[in-house]
């Protein structure tokens, strides 16, 4: 077998650019192993034209062993391929990839074989923009987009079919807002910025004051950054702030059907797993994790490299990092029910504990 070392690598812009243009194009093994770091043991010549598990996939494919759970799938795999650790190449009957975190050179892989919708270059017949917007002459503009007054589209961006791009919104390099998003005005998008269908950015937040007899509506002043290299998942909502801006941190990743409130900070690198609502002014710091359908009360900060648990909710400020959970696991329903009725009396119990603690010492 030869051995087949990295002479070159691609950055990030470099490779995506090269998977836009070259879709459904085979690589060799040599290509890949140079555009990913990686050591290659076997075929520098052997073609791959897509990635699968290593249970499913296929000759041709390019799989990966992260999950030790399935060190015994690894031997029979048909995959042309594998990515893994250098302590289990001698257990691969295939080509192998060697990559300290095979996990992280499977991510980057998939990049190489993304499919996207084919938009016809430049601007729709369809689409409406201001005659005061400024779009660069690169940008793509799919059917019934608008653009508002004095709204910006940097170079190399792509805006899908029926989108809306606010009054003074800017939409920074490179950016990839998909079918039915929604920018309102004066949202400032960084570059590199992927937004799934159905997300709005800077509807108005939920603020009202009630005067005794109904409720007043607080008009909201503030705005939405969004930072580089953000990616905002389908039917996601981001409100604008009421005075100050809604930040969005450099790299931060959220899932669809996340409820984001006005005044929030959400710091570089965190991600937000879906359908979890965090109330407003709520400030939360980096390399922070919230799994699915968790939550946040308004108005608590949250220090950086915290994990919150599904379906958890925040209720206080966090200031240690950490990994914090709360509510039950799951039960046969009887046994809940009878825990139930044991949470409900704890006061009461805890009450009669101090009593008969008290009683014991006077005796």
């Amino acid at each position: 077998m030869r051995i087949h070392r990295l002479v070159v690598s691609l950055s990030n812009s470099e490779l995506l650019g090269k998977c836009q243009v070259a879709q459904n194009k085979n690589y060799t093994l040599a290509e890949i192993a140079a555009t990913l770091r990686l050591r290659l043991i076997g075929d520098d010549q052997c073609e791959i034209h897509g990635v699968g598990s290593l249970k499913r996939a296929t000759p041709g494919q390019l799989s990966f062993l992260s999950n030790h759970a399935y060190i015994g799938q690894l031997p029979e795999t048909k995959a042309s391929a594998v990515i893994v650790e250098k302590r289990f190449a001698d257990l691969c009957q295939t080509n192998v990839l060697l990559s300290d975190n095979p996990y992280v050179s499977f991510a980057q892989s998939t990049a190489l074989f993304k499919t996207s919708q084919n938009l016809n270059d430049g601007i729709h017949d369809s689409a409406v923009i201001d005659k005061t917007a400024v779009v660069d002459k690169s940008v793509c503009i799919g059917p019934n987009v608008i653009v508002e007054a004095d709204a910006l589209i940097a170079s190399g961006s792509v805006i899908g079919a029926n989108s809306y791009v606010g009054e003074g919104a800017v939409i920074g390099k490179n950016c990839h807002l998909n079918n039915n998003v929604t920018i309102y005005h004066q949202v400032k998008l960084g570059e590199s910025v992927i937004i799934h269908s159905g997300a709005v950015v800077g509807a108005d937040g939920f603020g009202f004051a009630f005067n005794e007899e109904k409720y007043i509506k607080i008009y909201q002043l503030g705005s939405v950054l969004i930072g580089n290299n953000v990616e905002i998942g389908a039917c996601t909502t981001i409100d604008r702030g009421t005075l100050e801006d809604t930040i969005i941190g450099e790299g931060v990743k959220i899932d669809n059907q996340v409820q984001i409130g006005h005044n929030c900070k959400v710091g570089k690198h965190s991600v937000i797993c879906g359908c979890t609502g965090i109330a407003g002014s709520v400030s939360i710091g980096e390399y922070c994790m919230f799994g699915g359908a968790s939550g946040a009360v308004g108005h608590i900060s949250i220090t950086d490299k915290v994990q919150v648990s599904a379906m958890s909710l925040v209720s206080e400020s966090i200031t240690e990092p950490g990994v914090y959970s709360s509510g039950t696991w799951h039960m046969k329903t009887s046994a809940w029910k009878r825990n139930n009725i044991r949470f409900k009396q704890l006061d009461s119990i805890s009450k009669r504990v101090r009593e008969l603690e008290k009683s014991q010492k006077k005796e």
